[in-house]
């Protein structure tokens, strides 16, 4: 189904080009394999790529913020990753809504990678739910291998305000009720502004790694041109 990511490191900076503008302010989140949490905000997208790099390869899931932060941000101690984080990125901290997320996942126990099969259906759910939102006159949108499922990521330029946030919450239920069956569901969590999503190139490592249900790095698969 998939090509194997001969270059994950180089897919990281890829990644951060595609979703972000170079020089804006992105927090980078790190959860490590003993518990700790690791948090730093970046406007080098290139040291946020080393760190998050240096990070994946020593068994962390790292994660990065998927809509604008506000400019007080930049005041803060930049390019720099700390432990022991006493305040991370909230919903009222984003000004703008740059990006929709749809996160098409395989049902499957909690805590645990998926299998091939369960990846699979969620790749043709995701399809299924791209073709029907084309069909609606929708852009194409950045198509993502979050490591379990799929993403679908469609650009977009809405404020941060309650009005934001329940049309993206209506929009995710709508495809939830459409799409949902026993195999495959849209999570309808991920409308809340200051959603983190595992930044593409670096591992999903959830539960045991074992040949049923794999460790996975996630990628891009494909993007629009007129995001590219």
């Amino acid at each position: 189904m998939l090509e194997p990511l001969t270059d994950p490191r180089a897919e990281v900076r890829r990644s951060l080009g595609i979703l972000f503008d170079d020089g804006s302010v992105v927090e980078m989140r790190a959860f490590g394999p003993s518990g700790d949490i690791l948090s730093g905000y970046y406007d080098d997208h290139d040291i946020l790529a080393r760190k998050a790099w240096q990070l994946d390869r020593c068994g962390y899931q790292v994660y990065v913020t998927l809509n604008e932060i506000g400019p007080a941000f930049s005041e803060r101690v930049l390019n720099e990753t700390v432990g022991k984080v006493e305040s991370t990125t909230a919903d009222r901290d984003i000004v703008r809504r740059r990006w929709l997320l749809v996160d098409v996942d395989p049902v499957r126990p909690s805590g645990v990678s998926s299998t091939n099969e369960e990846k699979r259906e969620a790749y043709l759910r995701s399809k299924a739910v791209r073709d029907y939102l084309r069909g609606l006159s929708w852009p194409e949108p950045v198509i993502a291998n979050s490591g379990g499922g799929f993403h679908l990521l469609y650009p977009i330029d809405l404020p941060n305000d309650e009005k934001s946030r329940e049309l993206v919450k209506g929009f995710l239920r709508a495809l939830a009720y459409k799409f949902d069956d026993d195999q495959v569901k849209i999570d309808v969590s991920v409308h809340n502004a200051s959603r983190l999503i595992r930044l593409y190139g670096t591992r999903n490592a959830k539960g045991a790694n074992t040949p049923e249900r794999p460790h996975r790095r996630s990628r891009i698969l494909k993007v629009p041109d007129e995001v590219a």
